[in-house]
């Protein structure tokens, strides 16, 4: 009796959330710790820097979630331009059109007569001749009409929560002065960094070990720039 060995393929499903999640929480952790060991490099006290933080994490949040949005809404009134051109295109241009689709399938290496009789089929319903044309020529898939309005929100919590780890360490629960405070927040953020790095790489396949380590990488080189100007400034 022949093993049968069942083939799974693994390949990244991730949603386009989880990409706005691991934008605004990037920004979140490296920015706002960035911020406040450049205020303890200052020798600002712990209140300074925590009303400083929040500042900094609410005009963060927005910017970014704003940027999100934004993008959001350029990609659906991108789509919905070039589908206006497209439908334009194929009534005033149809044979035109029809070699752009013989011109995708010759790609493939099928026959002529294959390609004309997919070319003849596809042509008689001008809805699924211009979705074909939007994905196959222009390379665009259609958008959902909520996803700026999803992806500002993703972005923007996210930010909110990764701003707030690196800032945690400096309220009076904690500690009472800014140099512990910098040196618990360093801590925290440093293992958030890496797990956050960790687990980013790996879901999108690449060895997360070193996506990890470079997370972290440049999360230590902000704040250590952010600290090393504010002291140098400050005198």
């Amino acid at each position: 009796m022949l093993n049968q060995h069942h083939h799974v393929e693994e390949h990244f499903s991730g949603s386009e959330m989880v990409r706005d999640a691991v934008i605004g929480m990037s920004d979140g952790l490296t920015v706002p710790f960035a911020l406040a060991a450049g205020l303890t490099g200052a020798a600002q006290g712990n209140d300074i820097i925590i009303t400083a933080g929040l500042a900094e994490i609410v005009a963060g949040s927005i910017a970014m979630g704003l940027g999100g949005y934004l993008a959001g809404k350029t990609e659906i009134d991108h789509y919905a331009s070039e589908l206006r051109r497209e439908y334009l295109e194929v009534e005033l241009y149809p044979e035109k059109e029809k070699q752009e689709v013989r011109d995708v399938f010759e790609e493939y290496g099928l026959s002529k007569a294959s390609t004309e009789a997919i070319v003849n089929e596809l042509s008689q319903d001008k809805d699924k001749w211009v979705q074909f044309m939007m994905r196959y020529e222009l390379g665009l898939d259609k958008p959902d009409i909520n996803r700026a309005r999803e992806s500002a929100l993703t972005i923007g919590i996210s930010y909110i929560i990764g701003g707030i780890v690196p800032l945690s360490a400096y309220f009076p629960i904690f500690t009472s002065n800014a140099q512990d405070g910098l040196f618990y927040s360093c801590i925290i953020t440093a293992i958030c960094l890496f797990v956050f790095g960790y687990f980013k790489t790996k879901i999108i396949g690449q060895p997360p070990l070193m996506g990890a380590i470079k997370t972290l990488f440049i999360g230590a080189i902000a704040a250590f720039a952010a600290y090393t100007i504010a002291r140098l400034i400050g005198g």
